[in-house]
C-alpha cells in the first residue's frame, strides 16, 4: 500500500486543494500539521529542501506544492 503524507499548515488554501485531491481519489493519507508539531520542520526540511507547504511524501518521492501532473504521476493514477 502506497504511504502518502502531506505536510500542511492552516489556513492555506494550497494544502486544502491537495487534500481535497487527495479525497477525490479515495487516496488515504497522513497530515502533519506544521503548527501543531513543528518540531518536524526539520524532516521537512531534509525531504525537500525548504519550509514551504503544501509538501507531499508519496512513498519517497516527494511533491512540493499542488502539483497535480506529479501527483498524479507520483501516485500512479
Amino acid at each position: 500500500m502506497t504511504r502518502v503524507v502531506v505536510y500542511t499548515a492552516p489556513n492555506s488554501e494550497w494544502c486544502e486543494k491537495v487534500k481535497q485531491f487527495l479525497k477525490e481519489n479515495d487516496i488515504r493519507f497522513d497530515e502533519v500539521d506544521l503548527s501543531k508539531e513543528p518540531e518536524r520542520i526539520r524532516e521537512l526540511e531534509q525531504k525537500s529542501g525548504q519550509r514551504g507547504v503544501p509538501v507531499i511524501d508519496v512513498d519517497g518521492v516527494i511533491v512540493v506544492g499542488f502539483d497535480e501532473e506529479k501527483l498524479i504521476k507520483a501516485l500512479h493514477l
